[in-house]
């Protein structure tokens, strides 16, 4: 099991990186035995990878880590770095290699701070590996100021110092930034690859397999939970149920309602534990007395956690209502290909009568309408319009038609 194993249906990509990987490979090599750099090498200090929710951004970005710290011998006879088995390989996959920081936030933006925390880290030459790496999985979350400080650090890398950020898009990461990196756009997986996947490597049932891979049109992480979650399939098969729900005002009020307490129930269940343990650790590290009494002067750092602990739950608020919303559009995306004859594939087999009855009592005009009035809704949430604010305007524009 190679490196490139879980990139799934990104051929292209996955041959562009284990080209800049030998490239790379060649070039610490030589470093190493004094002698000169190989010419025309693919291997460069900073990447960018783009691609759709679900395309494996991250994913490519951390295998990429890994085969720039492999140290199988098979690389001296030819072989392709990345083989998945040495200890670079190994450490830099699970996360515990020393010159492989991998940042993914849980906050709502990545701020200057933290920022300026990795670009110091950046400055250092690898302590263990070949390369000191960063991998930034939530390039788009960086704000104007922590973008302006990430900026000197790509235009003058240290030596043995490679960034990969991973965005949606191009648009999603300052032009300045994205003009000095090496662009790499990934695709949406097939739905044949990622049903494969769920059940070459986590041993779920084909036809389940098959039937998440078709409702997530292909993003492999929501695939396999919904494959595996009971749970994430009752909140979908909820929220399917919407479009059924809003004949009358009332009826919108109430789903818009329903839609803020299922997202407000899924962030407290995931905030629960991790908040508990959090502040319980703070407390022993500040040094709290038995009756947890807290000693003066802590009140600072237990406020600046609750404040952190604060904006994870709406975060995690916002990501619940944003899958809502893309399951939302899948719904009216198969009453579109119903109501125009398309051939393409529905995603939402499951509820095959609730399509009919949507497509039967509407026509495509108003469908297209209601598919506007959730990317409106997804826009308003960007912008912090009040989360039940923005989602009853997009029911009553459902109705609305």
């Amino acid at each position: 099991m190679t490196v490139w194993d879980d990139l799934v249906g990104q051929d292209r990509v996955q041959e562009q990186l284990g080209a800049a990987a030998r490239d790379a490979d060649a070039l610490v090599t030589a470093q190493a035995a004094g002698e000169a750099v190989p010419a025309g090498s693919k291997m460069t200090h900073a990447w960018l990878f783009t691609g759709p929710p679900g395309s494996g951004r991250a994913t490519a970005a951390r295998a990429f880590a890994a085969a720039l710290q492999c140290t199988s011998p098979d690389r001296a006879l030819g072989g392709v770095p990345g083989c998945g088995f040495c200890d670079g390989c190994h450490t830099a996959l699970i996360g515990t290699h020393a010159d492989v920081e991998v940042i993914r936030t849980e906050l709502l933006s990545i701020g200057v701070k933290e920022t300026r925390d990795l670009v110091r880290r950046a400055q250092l030459s690898p302590a263990v590996g070949r390369w000191q790496v960063i991998v930034m999985e939530d390039a788009d979350r960086l704000t104007e100021g922590a973008g302006n400080v990430l900026l000197k650090a790509v235009e003058e890398p240290a030596p043995r110092t490679v960034w990969m950020l991973c965005a949606p898009s191009l648009e999603d990461v300052l032009p300045t930034i994205r003009s000095r990196c090496r662009h790499l756009t990934l695709r949406t997986p097939p739905v044949d690859a990622v049903a494969d996947v769920l059940v070459r490597r986590d041993g779920i049932d084909p036809e389940r397999a098959a039937s998440a891979a078709r409702a997530t049109q292909g993003h492999i992480d929501r695939a396999r939970r919904l494959a595996t979650d009971e749970q994430a399939r009752a909140r979908r098969a909820a929220v399917l149920k919407l479009p059924l729900r809003v004949h009358d005002v009332g009826g919108c009020l109430k789903a818009a309602q329903e839609l803020i307490d299922t997202a407000t129930e899924d962030a407290k269940q995931i905030a629960e534990g991790t908040d508990s343990r959090e502040t319980e650790e703070l407390k022993a590290a500040l040094g709290a007395a038995a009756g947890g009494r807290m000693p003066r002067g802590t009140a600072g750092a237990m406020k600046e956690l609750e404040d952190k602990q604060k904006r994870r739950r709406t975060r995690t608020q916002r990501d619940s209502l944003d899958l809502a919303l893309t399951e939302l559009t899948g719904f009216y995306r198969d009453v579109l290909a119903l109501q125009l004859g398309s051939a393409v594939a529905l995603a939402n087999t499951d509820v095959r009568d609730a399509l009919d009855r949507v497509a039967e009592d509407s026509t495509p005009e108003r469908t297209l309408r209601r598919i506007e009035a959730v990317i409106a809704c997804r826009g308003a949430l960007d912008r912090n319009v009040a989360p039940l604010l923005a989602v009853e305007a997009m029911t009553m524009a459902l109705r609305a038609g």
